[in-house]
């Protein structure tokens, strides 16, 4: 049966406008309907869908909710390692000037000033998201960088994980990211545990990292998780840019969630003042940082100075002092049980 011109109409302008809402407030924060707003536009589409099922299609907003559960997750052998990134553990100064030295070694010293990306160090779960022909087709955790594990089913219910790309994207193209929860809804989520009678989280980390392994994705779907892109694996059908920082703008234009503090550099003096000015701001962002990353902003030279085991040459994280605080036992209380 054909559907009717104005009902394939109206399904595709709620989809648009479910999506930019989602945007706006995921990635954005600066929501322009109430909840039951949203809500009623949701209901509106799954109405619609369900009345006419050739308008149902994968990359609908409603099929974010989560599918059945799974018996187990499979494995993932990524076609490129998601390789972990060396950590510099001088937290001063000092640590920003030793990368940029490193770098002039290996590259000579007339390639001084060197340019960087400067980005944060998200406190999450690295994750791969494979698009193709701009649809979301696969997510996978990084695992030990070679093999990961299959949670599309999981992914697919994160709202700020866009499950088609805008404009006109490669062939194939693998995002690659962090999968996080911000401080202010993970503490909700949290409240919401504790009045359900249910179990506490740790920190924002772990209960986004267990979200995303679950076997059942309807449990996923209730934690409020979110997203940054941070890089690219695979890419087919796409002429690269020529700098990461070019990379990102290109993520972001395809829809894809890029935090904005990021920042292309010069030499030592511009990493050390971007650790300086992050160190600062750091209490102040929604989301938990344990440092930041620097990375050479051209392409051409990453591939130039290439990998150290399972480590890019090109990158390094640069650290902050551990957050420590001062606190005061006032009583204990001792249970012995049967066993």
């Amino acid at each position: 049966m054909s559907v009717p011109k104005a009902a394939r109409l109206r399904a595709e302008q709620l989809r648009a406008e479910l999506e930019r809402h989602n945007r706006l407030y995921y990635e954005q924060d600066s929501p322009e309907v109430s909840d039951a707003e949203y809500d009623r536009l949701f209901r509106e589409l799954v109405a619609l869908e369900e009345q006419h099922a050739e308008l149902r299609s994968s990359d609908s907003p409603t099929q974010r909710v989560g599918g059945a559960p799974l018996a187990e997750l499979e494995p993932v052998r990524h076609e490129l390692p998601m390789l972990s990134i060396k950590t510099e553990t001088d937290t001063e100064d000092s640590g920003a000037a030793n990368f940029d030295a490193r770098m002039l070694r290996e590259l000579g010293a007339q390639a001084a000033p060197l340019e960087y990306a400067a980005e944060l160090k998200f406190d999450g779960l690295a994750i791969s998201l494979l698009y193709e022909d701009g649809l979301l087709t696969r997510a996978a955790t990084r695992g030990d960088g070679e093999v990961g594990e299959n949670v599309t089913q999981n992914v697919r219910t994160i709202r700020s994980i866009p499950l088609r790309l805008r404009g006109k994207p490669p062939a194939r193209l693998e995002v690659r990211g962090e999968i996080f929860m911000n401080r202010s809804d993970f503490e909700r989520f949290n409240q919401r545990q504790q009045a359900a009678g249910l179990k506490q989280f740790v920190n924002p980390r772990n209960s986004a990292a267990g979200a995303v392994r679950q076997l059942d994705p309807k449990l996923t779907a209730q934690r409020p998780l979110r997203f940054f892109a941070y890089g690219i694996g695979v890419a087919e059908g796409w002429k690269l840019p020529p700098t990461q920082g070019k990379v990102l703008d290109a993520l972001e234009e395809f829809g894809l969630p890029v935090n904005g503090e990021r920042k292309v550099v010069k030499g030592p003096a511009g990493l050390i003042e971007y650790h300086r000015r992050v160190g600062a701001l750091r209490e102040k962002l929604p989301f938990d940082i344990d440092g930041v990353v620097y990375k050479v902003n051209r392409l051409e030279l990453q591939r130039e100075l290439g990998f150290e085991a399972r480590e890019p040459r090109w990158a390094v994280a640069h650290k902050y002092p551990a957050q420590e605080e001062v606190t005061e036992v006032v009583g204990i209380e001792v249970q012995v049980g049967r066993t």
